[in-house]
């Protein structure tokens, strides 16, 4: 039996990782106090891929989207949807960040942000969180990070296809265009639940 001296020492700031498919979620205290600056990779948000807008959709957010397309905060990009930047707060270090990002991080749900938000963590964050020293979490969620990555990948190219075919002169960015977003990533979705059954 292993005593605590024979164990992978306690990471500094552990890995969370909760497993819920599209919407798994990687994180770490150490987001709060990111050692890149205040706002982290928030400085520069990603963007709300094909499959992230059919994610949201999927989750009960069509109206948010058209909403915040609307107000400015996701702009139309030619890959999905690009988040807005502002400049930060009086005082701040970083000159400007993601539209979603207050004083206490995200300001935003996990079911309306980009996947990316959701299951990104930088080296930084695997690092402290133990993953060279054997910590088990961390080892998994760089794993699940790895599987989201090439999933949601291949489901953007695939929906990319189907968007510039329906739609080539551009998509209209509607209700009617969000919910077949929605339909195609639940088409994805199902197939790969399918194949991983098989």
């Amino acid at each position: 039996m292993a005593t605590r001296d024979d164990a992978a020492p306690a990471p500094r700031h552990p890995v969370r990782l909760v497993v819920a498919g599209v919407d798994t979620f990687v994180g770490s205290d150490l987001c709060a106090r990111c050692p890149q600056g205040e706002a982290g990779c928030c400085a520069a948000p990603p963007g709300v891929e094909w499959s992230d807008v059919g994610r949201v959709v999927l989750r009960g957010g069509r109206d948010f989207l058209i909403g915040e397309i609307a107000a400015g905060r996701l702009r139309p990009g030619p890959r999905g949807l690009n988040i807005a930047r502002v400049e930060a707060p009086s005082g701040a270090k970083d000159a400007r960040r993601c539209v979603y990002h207050g004083p206490a991080g995200c300001t935003i749900p996990p079911d309306r942000r980009a996947a990316t938000c959701n299951h990104y963590l930088c080296d930084d964050g695997f690092a402290a969180g133990g993953e060279g020293e054997g910590d088990r979490t961390a080892a998994r969620a760089r794993r699940a990070l790895d599987s989201l990555v090439a999933r949601h990948g291949a489901w953007d190219r695939a929906i990319a296809d189907e968007v510039r075919a329906r739609w080539p002169g551009g998509p209209p960015w509607d209700g009617a265009f969000l919910d077949a977003l929605g339909e195609a990533l639940a088409g994805r979705i199902a197939a790969h639940g399918r194949a991983r059954r098989a």
